[in-house]
């Protein structure tokens, strides 16, 4: 092994262990006490995934490996998930790659040894986030020199919002998010340096390009941006080539053959739904985010994603670290540089205008897709990341020229020296960044002990056919440790299938299912008083999902109407609400008939709701939209605030601004006194009234948590449930877990 192939071997053993042990040691849940550590860690003595999708992908892998395909089961040769969005259910739409790879590494270990299916999920995007790094060392070093690679490498595994996603115990296609783009855009400037050359070395790297881009198909839904990424480049790269009289024929044949083999790739391997959602795709996102579509008049679920919010601009910084100047900077530099011939070749001898040009095209681009939320970060990333990398460089080289000058003997006598400063120059580009991803890293599990204990009781007691209400955050837990259908979980409306619904025979309803309207019932039944209205509605959820509300609005033809009759009908028995349809609302008696088969069915189905304090924490979401005003298509401004209590013998303060003197008895909630002040010690309530002007009352749970509430919602269900875990007169608990509950009709 010659001196060069051993140093490129190394380096890259280098980057690969920077982003695996950093990643190892954020497994030690070092910011918990001892005793905390236990209670949000499994059974294998591993923490518990930190991202709740995790435990949807974990699912759809045990579903592979037990009878060979993803869902749950097949309908007329169609794949369909039982669990989510249950009922109906719906048909399997995911990208397959982070199945058909864990499933293999798991039949793979398990020939030597005996590892669970959940610990090879936990530790798989530890193993696999560090190739990111490799594979831009390999595309910078095609740009610039081997310190400009090696920086690039190692700010890849290391860059906050990344290392992030990708630590152990994040089962997600967060991993892949890096190692696609930075292979498939290598492959890009291949083909394009190669357009040509007389072996057709352009045709073969244009078709690697585009097997590239399918796998990464296979890996995340948002491929499609980097498909359009290069073509939108390439045809206009094409475009002001013919307006400069330049031959354009061989770059308009490997543009074709590019998007041809993607296509039939992507249409082959995972069928025409996805080449419609390649067209209809961002046409569809554009009309919703402009209010249009059938979701305009519900309230919209995800703005309450705090991923799915556009990132301020502390948020971008702090996300990608000195990556953000460097990148920009380096984008300048080259700039710079390239409008001078002599400098180029001297400097970045490397680059050429087409690939400087992608490369300001990729770094805009990632930009503007900041504006559909913070997860899109992602893919900002790549091309920052390959900036720095030639920035770099750039300083390296420049760095050579200490060699020839002569005004500073020492370097011309320690050449060597100048690599020791490269070095220097390196670490000091990548140390930044890995210090805020290994000390921003405060993140607990997503679930603990008692979630996962009441996951386990319904498993083994009760019947196959229960449908579970609860948040749709601990949704895919449910799903898969429960083994029992949810009415939501983390796909929420299924937005990534609304371009193909419309051509596509197994949605029924179109648009309106499944939708975000289904998450406003949900949260209706939790922030409303009335308990019979609240049984009602989680009843037809359970039983017939949306058809109840999609009948009712085909003959009203109006959302806010339809949503005010159900409101009126769904809290009482089928006698009366048959009567309050037909006398009130002009529905015939074939259509009141129609209606009440769905929300008044005669064999409900059976169901269990699952509460736990982690709802109190997003209880502000549930009473918003709960409480939605469909004519304004807006909620009021309701008082909620949550916060950590801290007890001494003689006060009570609390990190949202409550304070209690026990001598005097005095409570107020910035500065202000409450209506009522409960106090609840493992479910034993003391209540005591304060001041009845008040429009809040406050909640002291177990003197750890304090909650501020409106007073509208004193008796609501979310009340009664999530945060008294007691006192409600049509459910009944079935079973504890501490403060995580199992509850049925009573």
């Amino acid at each position: 092994m010659n001196q060069k192939v051993f140093i490129r071997i190394s380096i890259i053993l280098l980057i690969f262990f920077i982003g695996f042990i950093m990643r190892v040691e954020t497994t030690h849940l070092d910011t918990l006490s001892d005793m905390e550590k236990h209670y949000y860690q499994d059974q294998n003595g591993l923490p518990y995934m930190y991202e709740l999708d995790s435990y949807y992908n974990y699912r759809l892998t045990e579903n592979y490996l037990n009878h060979g395909y993803l869902g749950d089961a097949k309908i007329n040769g169609v794949e369909w998930d039982l669990h989510s969005y249950y009922p109906p259910g719906v048909p399997l739409d995911y990208p397959p790659l982070i199945v058909y790879l864990t499933a293999l590494i798991y039949k793979f270990i398990n020939l030597f040894a005996d590892i669970p299916l959940l610990v090879v999920c936990f530790w798989l995007s530890a193993f696999i986030a560090p190739l990111a790094g490799i594979a831009a060392y390999f595309l910078v070093g095609r740009l610039t020199n081997q310190y400009g690679a090696v920086a690039a490498g190692i700010l890849s595994v290391t860059i906050p919002y990344y290392f992030v996603r990708t630590v152990p115990g994040w089962f997600d296609t967060d991993m892949f998010n890096l190692l696609f783009p930075f292979l498939v855009v290598g492959l890009f400037f291949s083909a394009m340096e190669n357009i040509n050359s007389p072996d057709k070395k352009g045709l073969i790297y244009s078709c690697l390009t585009a097997i590239s881009l399918f796998l990464f198909s296979l890996a995340w839904n948002g491929w499609q941006y980097l498909f359009y990424l290069i073509s939108i480049f390439w045809a206009v790269y094409i475009i002001i080539s013919k307006i400069r009289g330049e031959n354009i024929a061989k770059h308009l044949y490997n543009l074709l053959l590019f998007s041809a083999v993607t296509l039939m790739l992507v249409w082959l391997f995972t069928g025409f739904v996805n080449i419609l959602k390649l067209v209809f795709g961002p046409l569809q996102l554009v009309n919703l985010s402009y209010g249009g579509g059938s979701w305009a008049d519900w309230p919209n679920l995800y703005t309450s994603v705090s991923e799915l919010i556009k990132p301020s601009v502390e948020v971008v910084i702090s996300s990608l670290g000195i990556t953000l100047f460097a990148g920009l900077f380096g984008l300048v530099w080259t700039f710079r540089l390239l409008l001078n011939e002599e400098l180029s070749q001297k400097f970045i001898k490397k680059m050429r205008w087409i690939t400087f040009s992608f490369l300001v095209f990729w770094t805009l681009a990632g930009f503007i897709t900041l504006n559909s939320g913070e997860r899109f970060l992602v893919m900002l990333i790549p091309p920052l990341v390959v900036n720095t990398g030639i920035m770099v460089g750039i300083c390296t080289e420049y760095l050579g020229l200490l060699k020839n000058t002569n005004q500073i003997n020492f370097f011309k006598k320690h050449p060597s020296s100048i690599k020791v400063l490269s070095v220097l120059i390196v670490i000091l580009a990548v140390l930044p960044g890995m210090w805020p991803s290994e000390n921003s890293f405060l993140l607990t599990p997503g679930i603990n002990d008692d979630i996962w204990a009441v996951s386990v009781w319904i498993n083994n007691n009760t019947p196959k056919n229960t449908v579970i209400v609860g948040d749709w955050n601990n949704g895919h837990l449910y799903t898969a440790i429960a083994n029992r259908p949810v009415l939501e979980d983390g796909r929420m409306g299924y937005i990534e299938t609304l371009p193909v619904r419309n051509y596509d025979d197994l949605f029924p309803y179109k648009d309106k299912s499944p939708s975000i309207s289904r998450d406003y019932w949900i949260n209706k039944a939790f922030s409303t008083d009335n308990e019979t209205l609240s049984l009602g509605i989680m009843r037809m959820l359970s039983t017939s999902g949306d058809q109840g509300y999609i009948t009712l609005d085909m003959y009203v033809g109006n959302t806010s109407k339809s949503v005010e009759i159900l409101n009126h009908i769904l809290g009482i028995d089928r006698s009366n609400a048959r009567n309050l349809l037909l006398d009130n609302y002009n529905i015939n008696e074939n259509q009141a008939d129609e209606v009440l088969k769905y929300t008044h069915p005669d064999k409900p189905s059976p169901f269990v709701v699952v509460t736990n304090d982690k709802m109190i924490g997003i209880g502000h979401w549930i009473f918003q939209f709960g409480e939605w005003d469909f004519n304004e298509k807006s909620s009021q401004n309701y008082i909620y605030s949550v916060g950590r209590a801290n007890t001494t013998s003689d006060f009570l303060n609390s990190t949202n601004d409550i304070f209690m003197d026990f001598k005097t008895g005095n409570l107020t909630w910035e500065n202000k006194t409450p209506y009522f002040v409960e106090f609840i010690d493992n479910r034993t309530i003391v209540k005591r009234f304060m001041d009845p002007n008040s429009d809040f009352g406050v909640f002291i749970i177990n003197g750890k948590k304090a909650v501020v509430m409106d007073k509208k919602f004193e008796n609501s269900i979310f009340t009664k449930l999530v945060i008294e875990n007691n006192n409600s007169t049509v459910f009944k608990p079935l079973y504890y877990s501490n403060r995580a509950v199992v509850w049925a009709i009573i």
